[in-house]
C-alpha cells in the first residue's frame, strides 16, 4: 500500500477525531495573558490547562527579564552547537548554579526535554544492558527505550514488588550479556498525579546492582524545601544516580538538564547526539534560566498558594467521588471510562456555558477506554475559580452521567 494512502485511511487514535476536536479540545487558540483565566472564542474562561505551577509565565518580572535579554543579545547568539562555536560562560554558570541547587555534582544543560531524554537513554545503554521502566513513564522515556537494542522490561506502576521481580529477571539476563541494569521512573507522574516510589526503589539498591534515573519534569520548582525537586524533598541525592528535569513547567522557559556524577555528565557532554548536532540554546534563554532559578529559590509564597488551591480543589473533587486517594501532588486527574464522543459533549458545555477549560487526555497517552479531565492548579488560581469549577462539574456531570452521586472514580 502507498504510504500516503495508508495515512489517509488510518489517521491515528487521536487524529480520527480531528474534525470534532480541532480548534476546541486540540490545538485551541488562546488569547490574552498567561494566567488563571484565558480568552477563547471571545469568551473569558477559567483555565486549568497550563503547567505554570508557580505563575511565572506571563508575569511582569519574567517579561522584563526576557525583554532585556532579547535586546542585549537577540535570538541568534551564540551560533553553532555548543561543542563547536556555541558555548558561553553563561551556559556554564547556569549548570553550576543548578547542580548546587539540586545537590548534584554536575549538570549539563540540554536544548529540549523530549529529545534530551531520548538521547540520554540512547547514549547510556549498550545492547548488553537491561532497562526497566515504570508503566506510566512519559512518552520521551518510552521512545528513548524503543531505541535500545537490548532487553526492555516494564514494571507495574509504582509497584515495588513487581519491580523487584523484574530486577531478578534482569540480573539473570546480564549474567549472560555482562551488561548493566538501568531503572527509570518519574518524581511526579504527569497523568496520575502521583509521586514516584523513589524511596522504595532506592531501598532495592542494597539487594540489586542497578543505576537509577529519575525524570522530575513536574517536580522541579515545586517539590522540595526550596523547589529543588522530588529527589531533594525525599533526601535521596546520594542514592539517585541521574536526575533529569525540564524547564517548560515551573520555570516557564525552554531546555532541560541531566545531572549526576561529574565523570558521567562529562560523558554525556561529548556523546549526546541531540546536543552535538543541534544549535546551542540562545543567550536570552540561558540568561533567563539563570534569573528564573533565583526566583524559584525564593518562591515560597507561590508554592504555598499552589498547595492551598490544590487542597481546596482536590477536597472538593473527593467529596464528589471524582478523585482517587492515590493522587498526592498538585496534578489533578479525573478519570472516566466513557466514550470520547460523550466526553466531547461534556467538555463543550463546560467551555461554552460554564466557562471552564481543562485538558482532555485520551489514548495513546492513557489506556484505551480511559479519558482524563486533567486539572492543573497554579499559584494564580483563586478560591472563586475552584468553587466555580466544582459547581460547573456538579451541573454538567449530573446532566450527562447517570447516578452521578454514586459515581466511583477510576484510575489507570
Amino acid at each position: 500500500m502507498d504510504i500516503f494512502d495508508r495515512i489517509q485511511q488510518h489517521n491515528g487514535p487521536i487524529g480520527r477525531f480531528q474534525s470534532e476536536i480541532e480548534g476546541e479540545f486540540a490545538f485551541p487558540k488562546f488569547k490574552g495573558k498567561i494566567s488563571n483565566r484565558i480568552v477563547f472564542d471571545n469568551k473569558e474562561l477559567i483555565c486549568w490547562s497550563y503547567n505554570n505551577y508557580l505563575g511565572l509565565a506571563g508575569s511582569d518580572e519574567i517579561n522584563e527579564i526576557d525583554a532585556f535579554a532579547q535586546k542585549e543579545w537577540g535570538m541568534t547568539y551564540p551560533m553553532g552547537s555548543r561543542m563547536m562555536t556555541g558555548d558561553t560562560a553563561l551556559h556554564d554558570q547556569f549548570e553550576n548554579h543548578i547542580a548546587a541547587f539540586i545537590n548534584m555534582e554536575k549538570a549539563l544543560l540540554l536544548n529540549f526535554g523530549y529529545q534530551g531524554m531520548i538521547s540520554v537513554i540512547d547514549s547510556l545503554l549498550s545492547p548488553n544492558d537491561v532497562v526497566i521502566s515504570d508503566a506510566q513513564c512519559h512518552a520521551c522515556i518510552i521512545d528513548g527505550i524503543r531505541l535500545h537494542r537490548g532487553e526492555k522490561l516494564i514494571y507495574e506502576h509504582n509497584n515495588i514488588e513487581n519491580l523487584e521481580q523484574k530486577l531478578r529477571i534482569a540480573e539473570e539476563i546480564v549474567k549472560k550479556t555482562e551488561g548493566g541494569i538501568l531503572v527509570i521512573t518519574e518524581g511526579v507522574f504527569s497523568m496520575s498525579g502521583e509521586q514516584g516510589k523513589l524511596k522504595g526503589i532506592c531501598a532495592l539498591k542494597s539487594k540489586y546492582n542497578f543505576r537509577f534515573l529519575v525524570d522530575d519534569a513536574h517536580g522541579f520548582g515545586v517539590m522540595g524545601p526550596h523547589g529543588n525537586g522530588t529527589v531533594c524533598a525525599e533526601g535521596l541525592e546520594e542514592k539517585v544516580d541521574l536526575y533529569f528535569t525540564t524547564f517548560t513547567k515551573s520555570m516557564a522557559s525552554f531546555g532541560a538538564i541531566i545531572a549526576g556524577k561529574k565523570e558521567i555528565v562529562n560523558y554525556f557532554k561529548y556523546n549526546l547526539r541531540s546536543q552535538i548536532f543541534s544549535k546551542s540554546l540562545p543567550m536570552p534563554v540561558v540568561y533567563g534560566l539563570n534569573k528564573r532559578l533565583e526566583i524559584i529559590k525564593n518562591a515560597t509564597n507561590n508554592r504555598a498558594k499552589l498547595f492551598q488551591i490544590t487542597t481546596i480543589l482536590q477536597e472538593g473533587l473527593r467529596k464528589r467521588k471524582l478523585l482517587s486517594n492515590k493522587v498526592n501532588t498538585y496534578i489533578t486527574p479525573v478519570y472516566f471510562t466513557i466514550k470520547l464522543e460523550d466526553i466531547l459533549a461534556i467538555l463543550h458545555e463546560l467551555i461554552y456555558i460554564r466557562g471552564v477549560y481543562c485538558s482532555i487526555v485520551t489514548y495513546p497517552v492513557v489506556p484505551k477506554g480511559v479519558v482524563i479531565f486533567r486539572l492543573t492548579p497554579t499559584s494564580l488560581h483563586t478560591i472563586e475559580d475552584v468553587h466555580r469549577t466544582l459547581e460547573a462539574f456538579d451541573v454538567v456531570f449530573e446532566k450527562y452521567i447517570k447516578n452521578y452521586s454514586s459515581f466511583s472514580v477510576h484510575t489507570i
